[in-house]
């Protein structure tokens, strides 16, 4: 899920990337709930994602 959110970020396509962004979230969580992640490494994740996102906005805008 998160290179899904990559590749839409790559493409410069704002709409895909936060609905990518938005389905990677919970898969994110579950990973740590299942101890898959760390709950740092998952918080990271989504963090740099989520300023990619605002970054790519801010382009866009």
């Amino acid at each position: 899920m998160i290179k899904h959110v990559l590749k839409a970020i790559e493409a410069k396509d704002l709409e895909a990337a936060r609905e990518a962004y938005r389905k990677a979230v919970p898969v994110i969580d579950s990973m740590v709930n299942k101890g898959i992640l760390h709950k740092n490494n998952a918080a990271r994740k989504k963090s740099r994602l989520n300023a990619r996102l605002k970054a790519l906005a801010q382009v866009s805008a």
